[in-house]
């Protein structure tokens, strides 16, 4: 392991690795459906179990998938191997079982590669002013995203957002992904807080914030809001045995994950809010509902919001940006675990990994434009819960405790408390499963 580690390239500081998780875990989850399920399940009654939940899983999946990365010095390919070879002297089931949660990333950022098409289209109608020019002409809104979201609609976008993927990635770790990081990350908060500033003055938008922080105690008592809050957190905080991992892999080994893992969780948090009190403010303004999620909230619904505000084409185009700059840091994560396995499996060069993987994501993005809700829904619901759900089990189950034990508090001033090991083996891999069965039974909760 130590060999690997001088020779694998990794991040140069404790806040560009941290910026990076950040990244990774805020993308569509926490700006198109967070806000949604905050106002479909009665505000603070839903952010009472998701709050609950991300404390759960921040403190025991995330530290968990960061240690486990680390503790391989490789992606999950490897590290499972690491994980069977432990316990059964042979690698080659692990091996194996670690080609999952890597499908899984590739296929993710797959379709997250279509959707970054349509934001790089809105973000430059948003800076141009041609969003800002439809008004709110809903016929006019809703056809631009028709015909953006349409088979081979995006063709031109999905390749512009594959070569600034690919433009950061091909620079490596330290010199691109965690730079890059350090740059969209903090832009990112701040033009958020710009926003939420703006929105706080608008006339009406009160209606928003006391929506948000309300409590209903009857909502409380309903599973609905309670399964549907766990699977937020859990999809939200990037836990699928992939990402994380493989981020976890280029952890210095004198950093301490248990508290890299606690700010990844707070700012993920932090970001979602953002989100919700832009958002639904802003619909509060406007008299609007917020009665959809997903894209359509995104790319039709929203601006039709800003199109009526005073200074809207200003607002749409910081909004989008701000998404951009979301979607970017994530599908760099999901692209990097695939890059990874072509780099330690076969000894490929980090270009040309880079290059292989960024052409059979852009050939496959635009022959599944037609299809990606569906083919997102597959990956969300079953191969990424099942690649988080494997992670844990390889980890906390197979590896033993005491190799998982040092793998966490390796770089730690502190031993993390006794409560971590049952927690995360327990009820974290139980709430792993949970999310799987959950996920496929209610269509996706993620």
């Amino acid at each position: 392991m130590d060999d690997k580690l001088k020779t694998r390239d990794g991040f140069k500081s404790k806040w560009g690795f941290i910026l990076a998780c950040i990244g990774s875990a805020v993308g569509m989850g926490n700006i198109w459906r967070f806000p949604t399920m905050v106002s479909a399940y009665g505000g603070m009654t839903f952010l009472i179990p998701y709050l609950i939940f991300v404390a759960l899983i921040g403190s025991t999946g995330v530290i968990s998938e960061m240690a486990l990365g680390r503790s391989a010095q490789a992606g999950p390919v490897d590290a499972f191997g690491d994980c069977t070879e432990l316990r059964w002297q042979n690698r080659k089931i692990g091996e194996i079982i670690g080609l999952i949660p890597v499908l899984g990333s590739l296929a993710l950022a797959i379709g997250y590669t279509c959707v970054m098409g349509w934001i790089f289209k809105y973000t430059y109608l948003g800076i141009s002013g041609n969003l800002y020019e439809l008004g709110q002409d809903m016929d006019a809104i809703g056809g631009t995203f028709g015909q953006t979201a349409s088979a081979f609609g995006a063709n031109m976008w999905i390749v512009i957002a594959i070569i600034a993927s690919f433009a950061i990635m091909v620079m490596g770790i330290s010199d691109g992904i965690e730079k890059a990081n350090k740059i969209m990350m903090p832009t990112l908060f701040i033009l958020f807080v710009g926003l939420a500033i703006y929105i706080f003055n608008l006339p009406g938008s009160h209606e928003g914030y006391k929506y948000i922080f309300s409590v209903n105690p009857e909502g409380l008592k309903s599973r609905e809001v309670w399964i549907y809050a766990f699977g937020q957190a859990f999809f939200s905080l990037s836990v699928a045995g992939n990402g994380t991992v493989i981020y976890g892999s280029y952890l210095p080994k004198d950093e301490c994950i248990p508290s890299s893992a606690r700010n990844v969780a707070v700012f993920d948090t932090i970001a979602a809010m953002m989100a919700a009190i832009v958002i639904i403010p802003a619909m509060a303004a406007a008299s609007a509902e917020l009665d959809a999620g997903g894209p359509g909230l995104m790319f039709i619904y929203l601006v039709n919001v800003f199109n009526g505000m005073p200074i809207g084409r200003i607002v749409g185009m910081i909004f989008y940006i701000c998404v951009l700059f979301a979607g970017l840091s994530s599908i760099i994560n999901l692209y990097e675990a695939p890059v990874a396995y072509f780099q330690e499996r076969f000894h490929f060069s980090r270009p040309l990994a880079t290059v292989i993987i960024h052409i059979i994501g852009c050939t496959a993005a635009i022959m599944i434009q037609g299809i990606v809700s569906g083919w997102m829904d597959v990956v969300s619901i079953y191969i990424c819960p099942l690649g988080a759900a494997l992670a844990g089990i390889m980890f906390l189950w197979i590896a033993g405790k005491d190799y998982v034990l040092a793998a966490v508090n390796e770089g730690s001033p502190k031993g993390i408390g006794s409560w971590y090991y049952p927690l995360a083996k327990y009820v974290y891999v139980t709430a792993a499963i949970v999310a799987l069965i959950a996920g496929a039974r209610l269509g996706g909760i993620g």
